[in-house]
């Protein structure tokens, strides 16, 4: 149908030139006349109601312009998480959140802002501000927060004590009977940490209101239209009074703006409306770490029933994951988990419950694989435990058991295409499969090889009501404007979107502009995450490109005597299919149009469908068993990406999934000591991996061309880290013969696993 002369080719990256002179803007960049600075006080305890809050001194600091507390801001419930905006009915989003409130539930929680001529003057006035508070208990587990003893964070919960939303159920045919009829059952438990995206640019905002009232929010959201949405019902006017844009580029976002960015935006916002000035509002790493959306950890448990030649006949999964102090995501991750961890393998008994709790730390929120990494580490280490029960090879068990298009599974969308049995195939023989179990582990240095596998979504559908809309506008010279709703968060959305646009219209990429990222200047579209912008998006701008070449083509007929159907475009110019030496460039065609009165505008809406992108992860491991540090030799990650529509960014977002994925396989934790402050708040402190620790890495694409989409593509941005922690996990108990139940394996604990391995 297409001619791929644009699409499946690494043409330049439209932020590439900005970014590398340091030209490009971010929110911490803006810089507005008359502007103020904003800072927050946090609290320094887990749980406490303030007793009393006095802002006398700080309001009476020369330089101070507006203190704000609960005492003088909205006390309308909101929930940060943009999902607060489309939840589907019968569910009921969870507002638990105020900008402030008279309780605080966690060491961070806002207790008050203020806004200041200076960072410095803002800094001192946080510290003439006096709060007396009430201590209240505090609970730092999940599972002690579902005890009868334990505090009610936020008073009664439907769904139980301390449940934030409702408990996820997932069901086919009947698990006991499945577990009965087994040969052999398996069950284990599997810990996870809390992980934090440690995206580049930290929270931000920058507010300013208008003498009319209106809004503008500079911001780091990954969902300006959403967030749009939560601050307008926050401060109570209509949504057009409401403008959030990104100032174009955003820092990183890995899923933790989803929504608002923490409360930035709001605590702007309302600086702003007391100060009539513009506020900027900038985290800092230490705040970055403490008062915004973390991964989820939790504990997962998984049951399998197979039979002796290994065919799964029955698996039952449970989780319980840490909300942290208010719901954000903690109503979809539980549901996410589940539906993921089911759909990986064809299964004919499959049961999932799994639930969040509150508890007085952190809030946990969205991160890049959203719920797939917990499951995947559970699910596929256990896949190596049956594989060596059974005397079968890990990627024999895989392939046999694997989901194929036309199996039933929970999910209300089809699998109609996978490609993960060539991924699988590729990634053994880049990894150098049949070396395992050949290495020489005599000494002190053990080496080990290891394979997991995934699959994750393209969209956020059917999770949330999910649609796309795009403009194109054709320019009098020929050349077009596309407008869509989505931020470029560094993934080249912009590009790809570009890409699409220009191969159905059949003209230069060069001639393709990208308006993206601002509620004022682009149709609605719920954002940049579930690996959704160029699937679902791009399904929009399709639309809209198709429209307008149906325009053109209705038009350029009468220019070229001939009828629409028998008109195609290549190489900007628009020509007679019948007799291609009859052509006409399309800047004279639009020239025409445009003295005729006319203008080609597209309009794409779409509900796009989903597609699961499936992928395989290989990881070569050497343990020092003197210290139990692990070294990681080689990750080799193969993905069923659909299409590639620029093949270097599919292989990027795969190689920065890897790496996310080595930190949470084996050093990125955040820690709570005993009165629930965080340990690791910043990165001298939390060990993300360096230049140092990145090992090579192979990044493989296989395209099966999903039917869903009119390029085939399928989602990749988060899929780099759906197995890769239970890959490295499986190479080093090939390695060592010591199975981790417990991510990160730290040297300190992959040491003391190896001592009491010994010892038994």
């Amino acid at each position: 149908m297409y001619k791929m002369s644009v699409v499946g080719k690494n043409v330049r990256k439209l932020d590439s030139v900005e970014k590398v002179t340091g030209t490009a803007n971010f929110t911490t960049d803006v810089e507005l006349p008359g502007m103020l600075f904003g800072r927050t006080l946090r609290s320094p305890y887990p749980h406490a109601r303030i007793v009393n809050i006095d802002t006398t001194a700080a309001e009476k600091l020369e330089g101070v312009k507006a203190v704000i507390s609960y005492k003088n801001t909205s006390r309308v419930l909101f929930n940060t998480a943009a999902t607060s905006t489309f939840t589907l009915p019968p569910m009921m989003p969870v507002l638990d959140q105020y900008i402030f409130d008279s309780v605080v539930r966690y060491v961070g929680d806002e207790v008050a802002a203020v806004a200041a001529v200076t960072e410095e003057i803002a800094e001192r006035a946080l510290s003439l501000i006096k709060v007396e508070y009430e201590i209240l208990p505090a609970v730092f587990d999940p599972l002690e927060a579902l005890k009868d003893e334990a505090p009610a964070l936020h008073g009664e919960c439907e769904a139980g004590k301390n449940i934030p939303a409702e408990k996820i159920h997932l069901e086919m045919g009947d698990v006991e009977k499945g577990f009965a009829e087994a040969d052999f059952v398996f069950e284990h438990t599997f810990k996870v940490p809390v992980q934090k995206q440690t995206q580049m640019e930290t929270q931000a905002a920058v507010a300013q209101v208008t003498k009319d009232g209106k809004i503008t929010v500079y911001s780091t959201t990954q969902t300006p239209h959403p967030s749009r949405r939560i601050l307008a019902s926050i401060f109570e006017i209509p949504y057009s009074k409401v403008r959030v844009l990104n100032p174009p580029y955003v820092g990183g976002g890995f899923g933790v703006r989803i929504g608002l960015s923490a409360k930035a935006e709001p605590i702007a916002v309302a600086l702003a409306l007391q100060a009539k000035k513009p506020v900027k509002v900038v985290y800092t790493r230490t705040e970055d770490f403490i008062a915004s959306d973390t991964r989820h950890p939790g504990y997962i448990t998984v049951k399998t029933g197979v039979k002796k030649d290994g065919t799964l006949v029955s698996r039952k999964m449970h989780a319980i994951l840490n909300s942290g102090a208010y719901c954000t995501w903690s109503g979809e991750t539980p549901g996410v988990l589940g539906a993921m961890g089911l759909s990986m393998y064809r299964c004919e008994n499959q049961m999932y419950d799994g639930h969040s709790v509150y508890t007085n730390t952190t809030p946990t929120g969205a991160m890049r694989g959203f719920g797939n990494p917990q499951a995947m580490f559970a699910i596929d280490s256990q896949m190596d435990i049956i594989a060596e029960e059974l005397g079968i090879d890990a990627l024999e068990l895989r392939i046999k058991n694997m989901m194929r298009p036309g199996d039933k599974w929970v999910l209300p969308y089809q699998c109609q295409s996978t490609g993960l049995e060539e991924c699988i195939k590729n990634g053994a023989e880049e990894i150098g499969w049949n070396q395992k179990g050949s290495f020489d582990n005599s000494g002190r240095f053990k080496r080990g090889i290891g394979v997991a596998v995934g699959t994750h979504v393209s969209n956020a559908w059917p999770f949330c009501g999910d649609y796309s809309n795009a403009y194109l506008t054709m320019q009098q010279d020929g050349s077009v404007n596309l407008a869509a709703g989505v931020p470029d968060l560094g993934t080249g959305t912009a590009t790809t979107l570009a890409q699409m646009a220009a191969e159905v219209l059949g003209i230069s990429f060069e001639k393709v502009s990208v308006t993206f990222g601002d509620t004022e200047s682009t149709p609605f579209d719920i954002g940049s995450h579930a690996s959704r912008t160029c699937y679902a998006s791009g399904a929009a701008v399709v639309a809209a490109a198709n429209e307008m070449k149906a325009q053109i083509f209705e038009y350029a007929s009468k220019l070229l005597e001939t009828y629409s159907d028998k008109i195609d475009i290549e190489e900007d110019h628009v020509y007679s299919t019948e007799r291609p030496e009859q052509r006409i460039s399309l800047f004279q065609v639009a020239e025409r149009a445009h003295l005729a009165g006319i203008q080609f505008i597209g309009v794409g809406k779409v509900i796009p469908q989903n597609a699961p992108p499936y992928m395989a992860h290989f990881a070569d491991v050497e343990v020092d068993t003197h210290t139990g540090q692990i070294s990681v030799i080689k990750m080799v990650g193969v993905h069923d990406v659909g299409r590639a529509i620029h093949p270097q960014i599919c292989e990027g977002q795969i190689e920065g999934g890897i790496v996310q994925g080595i930190g949470y396989a084996l050093s990125e934790e955040v820690i709570y000591d005993k009165n629930g402050k965080q340990v690791n708040n910043n990165f001298h402190k939390y060990m993300i991996p360096t230049s140092m620790d990145v090992p090579e890495i192979k990044a493989i694409l296989v395209e099966s061309n999903d039917p869903s989409h009119p390029f085939g593509v399928k989602g990749v941005g988060e899929t780099g880290l759906v197995p890769t922690a239970a890959a490295i996990a499986n190479a080093v108990y090939n390695a060592t013969g010591v199975r981790m139940h417990e991510i990160p394996i730290t040297a300190e604990r992959m040491f003391k696993a190896i001592v009491k391995n010994k010892n038994n």
